[in-house]
């Protein structure tokens, strides 16, 4: 990665002062770590470490730009908006503090839609230039679907919405348009000034512009409406036949393929299921072929009775290095393979004779190549040369598999190319802002993805002339078209977009330009363009222009000698008795983290002081923490109750060796911990005189295994899951603490009677002696805690039938956005055969709870409630669990 680090010493200073010149932010200073072991393209900025990182292995399918110069532009605005809040100050450690504030006070909207904009604003592409990053909200829209503010912000679960980028985007864009280049500037340091408030960054809004957050989305909605329909009414399009069956929620299908007795092929989305491939008849019933797993791109080729794909798999230990691996499936044999391993291997198209597969490969340095693979094994035959290392994408052979049709981007832009196997390259199509993809051979030239019309369609140039035409004329958007086999080519299949997603559509092939279209560089057509006031705002043309080419001393990191990062002091409260302060350390690769901190007793009037390490650069992660501590019992003697007091030294060690493994839809993981501790007590106070003072290196031993199947957004568990979990624990070198603790739980997860629903079954069994005999390590039934014992807890047999019963995505003002509404039926044992029997369960009852988003802040809440009816024979009344959660 030298010679990319080096480009980006030279580029992140001299941008730095264009992208955050609009909050009057113009230097700042932050480490930037260059991640090249993963294959899943990302960027981010953080706090608590102040860091970014990159990760470098550009996607196949994004911006008509470098990859690094589109993640540098965009994540540099992050910086400047971490900076402006916080004054760029790294002391005296508030790092976690300005982390937590930053996510209270501005929406996550505004921190992404404002760094589109500008990256928009500042090159010559950007996601703010691309008629498919907006096309879903387009669609809604034009559909006359009502979409509110909160669903438009946190999504849902039934229906296709914008996403926050592309909302805060559009708002962003149209704030600035109306208030000029340094609007944002003054909302942010108004929040800063005043930073204790509900809603800061809304009525910041207001002070400025007069309308908070909520009015503007509904101006924006309005704008938004009228300017796409007048597009609309100035583009030429097509209403095309559906050939699935109408989905009532989210669901797409991908590049889809008829097979050579007339069913279609496709790859299937879902907020209800996992991905997998189908087979659609004549009828537009579907037959699920296999799961596969996650994806950069939706993508598979089809040739005779195989089907090729690429999937990602992760490290089994370091989640940082992951793979791109190429899978195949026979439609014959329905056998499922994997062609390669600890791959780096994107896009592969399978040839027509099904004997060669060709893919774009990436080795850790960036250099980037077209590679052949047997189509068998999976080995590299060829590798074609790349000089000047484009990146490349999205390659397909011709029907005789001697020609390579493949899209390159570059800083100028994306061009079209055509390949012989002798090494013969030729440029069909100029390097241009067009949004090229997935080109395939058709009819004596080449068919491939772009917007000429400022919508996506599907195109077709001629090899000899290089004529384009139009193939295809969407309302909202076409890719991926599909020859259809055996009829010489006059008809295609491609994914036509609808308000639910992608469906699958047919049409002749009638070669033509639709009006206003032209095959101009760049040209947009009618798109609709909502950046260009930014972009006159800022008026720097592209930053990329003139890098400088210096060179940089280079030195190798130093493990060992930066495993210190102190960012941050930090509150911590425990609970209602106990709170303190806490330093925190994190190294810049998460390796190393370390915390000291004293908590303040209430109940104890003492001091509890602290410290703790954890090393995770080695397959096991080791843990170490010490506790100075006071303590508190109550026991028996012979005048009565007596209260003891005492200070222990405490010290925990922990090793673990988290591993797991990901192949299609299911995944495997394997964990083992082992934990001991060091006891001893001192300034004893009022205690017997047998108290024991030293507590010597009591083990534990736990292993879980759990198989898993990848859960759809709607699911509430797993359609199969099963999880085994042991624990052992005794005091091997401690003659005083007799005892030990043997315990074992298993779960199995089951489909339910209706899509989404789930069954639980749960087993958990424990057998525990002396000082141990108490110990409580297995789940307990519901209401366990407030029903008296008849006897110590042996085992527990758990059922739960959990499911969904609404999405209402309902927006109550600002107080509440309710995403679904879901219900529980449970039948819970305890010591089956002793105590209860399979016809008089101990507890049983219903759960009602509700997934939502309150005072329109982003973390998830989950509320409700519990009922539990207890059998009769403990003379108990119905219990009422309250349930409360959250998840960011």
């Amino acid at each position: 990665m030298e010679k990319e680090a080096q480009r980006m010493a030279n580029t992140l200073p001299l941008i730095y002062p264009h992208a955050g010149s609009s909050l009057s932010i113009r230097k700042t200073s932050i480490p930037i770590v260059l991640q090249n072991r993963g294959v899943v393209a990302n960027g981010f900025v953080q706090l608590a470490p102040k860091k970014s990182e990159f990760y470098t292995t550009p996607p196949q399918q994004f911006d008509s730009q470098d990859w690094l110069n589109n993640l540098a532009v965009h994540e540099l605005r992050h910086v400047a908006q971490f900076d402006k809040l916080t004054g760029g100050k790294a002391h005296p450690f508030p790092e976690d503090i300005y982390f937590a504030w930053f996510g209270i006070s501005i929406p996550i909207w505004f921190f992404e839609g404002d760094a589109v904009s500008i990256e928009t604003a500042l090159t010559n592409s950007g996601r703010g230039r691309q008629p498919s990053w907006i096309m879903p909200y387009r669609a809604s829209l034009l559909d006359g679907k009502k979409i509110p503010y909160s669903k438009a912000y946190f999504g849902s679960d039934k229906d296709v919405t914008p996403g926050y980028y592309q909302l805060g985007y559009l708002m962003a864009s149209g704030i600035r348009s109306q208030y000029g280049k340094n609007i944002f500037d003054s909302v942010l340091t108004d929040i800063r000034k005043r930073p204790l408030r509900l809603y800061p960054f809304s009525n910041s809004l207001k002070k400025y512009t007069g309308s908070g957050t909520k009015a503007w989305f509904d101006k924006t909605t309005a704008l938004l409406k009228k300017e796409w329909m007048q597009q609309d009414q100035n583009t030429t399009s097509q209403s095309y036949p559906v050939l699935n069956k109408k989905a009532n929620i989210a669901t797409s299908y991908f590049l889809p393929v008829r097979l050579a007795d007339g069913r279609i092929l496709a790859l299937k989305q879902s907020k209800a299921e996992t991905d997998h491939f189908v087979i659609i008849d004549s009828n537009k019933n579907e037959r699920r072929l296999c799961g596969i797993a996650e994806q950069e791109q939706p993508w598979f080729s089809y040739a005779g009775n195989t089907i090729v794909w690429d999937e990602t798999r992760y490290d089994p230990r370091y989640k940082q290095r992951s793979y791109s691996v190429i899978c195949s499936y026979d439609l014959k044999t329905r056998k499922t393979k994997k062609l390669t391993g600890r791959s780096r291997l994107f896009s592969p198209s399978l040839s027509a004779d099904e004997k060669k597969i060709v893919a774009v490969k990436f080795d850790l340095s960036n250099k980037c190549n077209l590679v052949e693979l047997d189509a068998g094994t999976g080995k590299i035959i060829n590798t074609i040369p790349n000089p000047e290392n484009l990146i490349l994408q999205t390659p397909a052979y011709d029907p005789s598999g001697s020609h390579i049709t493949y899209i390159s981007v570059s800083e100028q832009g994306k061009a079209l190319w055509t390949t012989e196997r002798t090494d013969s390259i030729r440029q069909l199509i100029a390097e241009s802002r067009q949004q090229l993809s997935r080109p395939v051979y058709f009819q004596q030239g080449i068919a491939f993805n772009a917007h000429y019309n400022g919508i996506d369609n599907i195109y077709h140039i001629d090899t000899v002339s290089k004529k384009i035409s139009a193939l295809s004329a969407s309302k909202y958007g076409a890719q991926n078209i599909s020859p259809n086999a055996g009829t010489g080519q006059q008809s295609f299949l491609f994914s036509n977009y609808g308000v639910n997603g992608y469906e699958i559509a047919e049409t002749k092939t009638d070669k033509q330009n639709p009006e206003g279209f032209t095959a101009a560089p760049g040209y947009p057509g009618n798109f609709v363009y909502f950046g260009a006031a930014a972009e006159t705002q800022e008026n720097t043309g592209s930053v990329f222009s003139n890098i400088p080419d210096s060179s940089y001393a280079s030195k190798p990191y130093r493990t060992f000698g930066n495993l210190f990062n102190l960012h941050s002091v930090i509150p911590v409260i425990e609970n209602e008795y106990r709170g303190g302060i806490q330093f925190r350390s994190n190294n810049l690769l998460n390796t190393f983290d370390l915390f000291a901190g004293a908590d303040y007793y209430r109940d104890l009037n003492r001091f509890e002081y602290n410290a703790g390490v954890s090393y995770k650069a080695l397959y096991p992660i080791l843990r170490a923490t010490y506790r100075n501590r006071p303590r508190r019992t109550f026991y028996n003697s012979k005048t009565g109750i007596q209260q003891g007091d005492w200070r222990e030294n405490n010290i925990q060690l922990q090793a673990s060796v988290p591993l797991s493994i990901n192949a299609l839809n299911h995944s495997y993981n394997f964990s083992f911990n082992t934990l001991t501790s060091y006891t001893q007590r001192y300034d004893a106070e009022n205690l017997p005189s047998n108290f024991i003072k030293t507590v010597i290196f009591p083990m534990e031993y736990n292993m879980t295994f759990t198989h898993t199947t990848r859960l759809a957004q709607r699911d509430i568990a797993p359609r199969w899951a099963q999880t085994l979990r042991f624990v052992y624990v005794h005091q091997p070198f401690d003659s005083q603490l007799g005892g030990r603790l043997f315990a074992a739980e298993g779960f199995l997860y089951f489909p339910g009677l209706a899509r989404n629903h789930s069954f639980l079954a749960n087993f958990n069994y424990q057998t525990a002696t002396g000082i141990r005999r108490f110990d409580q390590e297995i789940n307990t039934v519901y209401g366990y805690n407030n029903i008296k014992a008849k006897s110590g807890l042996n085992n527990t047999l758990l059922f739960n039938y959990r499911f969904p019963f609404a999405f209402p995505d309902a927006e109550l003002g600002p107080v509440a956005y309710i995403r679904n509404l879901r219900a529980s039926l449970f039948c819970h044992y305890e010591n089956i055969g002793t105590e209860t029997n399979l016809a008089e369960p101990k507890t049983f009852g219903f759960e009602l709870r509700s997934s939502m988003h309150l005072l329109r802040y982003m973390p998830l809440v989950d509320v409700g409630g519990r009922f539990v009816f207890v059998n009769k024979v403990y003379n108990q009344n119905p219990i009422l669990e309250l349930i409360f959660n959250y998840s960011f």
